[in-house]
């Protein structure tokens, strides 16, 4: 099973303070058992919502929203993408994990759609598309 892991943005993220050298230390520790256990796929810091965008849907119509956005604690300030045999495996990864802010901080675990989930809908016509992505994004 796939997750997303989200590091939820703080007081201090959305400010940009940048991490200290100690914390850099143990997350890329963190990070490396993460790798040597096949579970990290992917993952990154994300700077603050000021420098971020939103674009809005309404049918045909798009609306740029430039950040800072409010509601720091539904912000996202950095994410993993695991593979994990089942959400007990993730909260267990998660639980080991450095403190990622300098102050109290959540982590939010998230289950990734897979197409299979949609077999219920997919046409030939889609699951051709589909896996032409697949293949090109394997390929890469």
């Amino acid at each position: 099973m796939r997750v997303v892991v989200f590091v939820k943005a703080t007081v201090d993220s959305e400010a940009g303070h940048p991490a200290t050298g100690d914390l850099l230390e143990a997350m890329g520790r963190y990070n490396e058992e993460l790798i040597a256990a096949g579970i990290m796929q992917g993952g990154d810091g994300l700077k603050p919502s000021s420098l971020g965008k939103r674009v809005a849907f309404d049918g045909d119509t798009r609306t740029v929203i430039d950040g800072p956005f409010a509601e720091t604690k539904e912000l996202v300030a950095g994410y993993w993408l695991w593979q994990v045999k089942d959400m007990d495996e993730a909260v267990a990864w998660v639980k080991r994990c450095p403190n990622p802010m300098p102050g109290p901080s959540e982590i939010e675990i998230r289950p990734v759609y897979e197409l299979e989930d949609f077999d219920y809908a997919m046409t030939p016509e889609a699951d051709e598309i589909h896996a032409r992505n697949k293949a090109a994004l394997e390929g890469r």
